[in-house]
């Protein structure tokens, strides 16, 4: 299994459309192993396959609830001794995913991307959809996606598209993130 590179925008690759899967094989099985081991590297709680260089439409999904029922960690990853609460994985595997009636009624959440490190900014979305894919089997699902999920489920929807959440600003926030993204890189 392996963590793979994260492309970052202005990265052509970024703006693919992302082509079906037709073939639910041990080979998407593994892409998929990957992408979630990746995503969990990058802290991460979405990744579509585009993000990792394969323009096929599949997303990994984790929003990693904090788990109720753990011991609090200790945790001391910044100098400071402090206890967290542990997060449950419970990674979900959307292939071939669409939207059926998003709601008209919109709602406003903080996004931020891996392909754009450090960047947020506001974006609003349809509050609920209703999402149809497939699992890694081939299987159709249908759900009704409401809060996180449903942001979460649109903002890697939109990476299928070739749409990153900077595009839904407007051209000069837009220029903003990607300039502070750019002066970020020559920092480092």
């Amino acid at each position: 299994m392996a963590i793979l590179p994260i492309i970052e925008a202005p990265d052509v690759r970024l703006k693919t459309v992302s082509t079906p899967v037709d073939t639910f094989d041990d080979q998407l099985k593994i892409l998929v192993h990957d992408m979630l081991e990746t995503m969990y590297d990058a802290n991460g709680i979405g990744l579509a396959a585009i993000q990792v260089g394969i323009p096929l439409r599949v997303l990994v999904i984790d929003l990693q609830p904090e788990d109720e029922d753990a011991e609090p960690e200790p945790c001391d990853h910044d100098g400071h001794h402090h206890t967290h609460q542990p997060t449950k994985r419970e990674p979900q595997v959307f292939i071939n995913p669409e939207i059926l009636d998003p709601a008209d009624e919109l709602g406003t959440y903080q996004e931020g991307c891996l392909s754009v490190p450090d960047i947020y900014a506001d974006v609003d979305r349809p509050k609920t959809c209703r999402v149809r894919w497939q699992d890694l089997e081939g299987n159709s699902h249908e759900e009704a996606m409401e809060g996180l999920m449903a942001v979460c489920i649109q903002h890697e929807m939109d990476h299928l598209n070739g749409i990153l959440f900077i595009d839904h600003l407007s051209r000069l926030k837009r220029s903003m993130a990607l300039k502070k993204l750019e002066k970020a890189r020559k920092a480092a």
